[in-house]
């Protein structure tokens, strides 16, 4: 499984999701810190500085420590592995994507959580351990979360499911809430929209540690951020994932594995 994987963001990404979430500009974040339009756009696009960092994070309501450490580059959350789960790292276009599959070597069973803009090394994986995928679960219907959606259907014959929030052909919509079982594995859904009309995160237990896929909901010391509702998002993300124990390791969409408890300490958007 992937340990290196890059953060999907940086501190300017933090600084521009907060502001286009909150629906601030230049001129009025610099108003409220008390610095110039001018360094509040350097930070935003990408020039690190520490005085106008710290000054613009209580108006941003994200954490300061936390986002100064992004803005050092100082912290990255330290390597997950847990036996039966495996990610898969894909290229789309600019960026990577993450998809997941988790197993119960007893029965041989598998769950397929997204595919990634390539469910080859998926595919391999199966035959390669001799699992069966029964199911398809997926958190979200951006592209590179689903490309590959009929070529793995087409090649396990598994059936995919998908947030009644966001009908997907080839999909069975259900409702968030409902309960799915893979072999010995017990995945629970969780609707924490706000990124997209419906996304889900899937608990699984089963497995030697607490898991949830979370898809583009949060990343390692960021989040997807709010393109149908910021404060949404926010509140989804605090009342459905980091209530989990913190042990619990969370499977995002893009960047590295991470967990509730080094999310807590150190993403920015939930250490105001």
């Amino acid at each position: 499984m992937p340990t290196l994987i890059p953060l999907e963001d940086t501190a300017a990404d933090i600084v521009g999701k907060a502001m286009r979430g909150l629906k601030l500009t230049d001129e009025q974040v610099a108003a409220q810190a008390g610095v110039t339009a001018a360094a509040v756009a350097s930070l935003r696009e990408g020039a690190w500085d520490e005085t106008t960092a710290r000054a613009v994070a209580p108006v941003l309501h994200v954490g300061a420590e936390a986002l100064s450490a992004m803005g050092h580059k100082a912290w990255r959350p330290e390597p997950v592995e847990v036996a039966g789960l495996a990610c898969f790292n894909t290229p789309f276009e600019d960026m990577t994507v993450n998809s997941y599959l988790a197993f119960d070597r007893a029965s041989g069973e598998a769950v397929a959580f997204d595919t990634g803009a390539d469910c080859s090394g998926m595919l391999d994986l199966l035959a390669r351990e001799k699992l069966t995928l029964k199911l398809i679960l997926i958190t979200h219907t951006h592209t590179d979360h689903i490309l590959e959606l009929d070529r793995l259907k087409e090649k396990t014959g598994a059936p995919a499911f998908v947030s009644d929030r966001e009908p997907l052909d080839g999909a069975e919509p259900f409702a968030a809430g409902r309960e799915f079982s893979c072999g010995a594995l017990r995945i629970g859904s969780r609707l924490t929209w706000g990124h997209s009309p419906g996304a889900i995160t899937f608990v699984i237990s089963g497995l030697e540690k607490p898991v949830a896929i979370v898809g583009d909901a949060v990343f390692a010391s960021s989040m997807g951020g709010g393109g149908i509702s910021y404060p949404d998002a926010l509140r989804t993300n605090r009342a459905e994932i980091l209530t989990l124990p913190d042990a619990t390791v969370l499977c995002p969409g893009h960047g590295p594995l991470t967990t509730v408890g080094e999310e807590k300490a150190h993403n920015p958007f939930f250490t105001a």
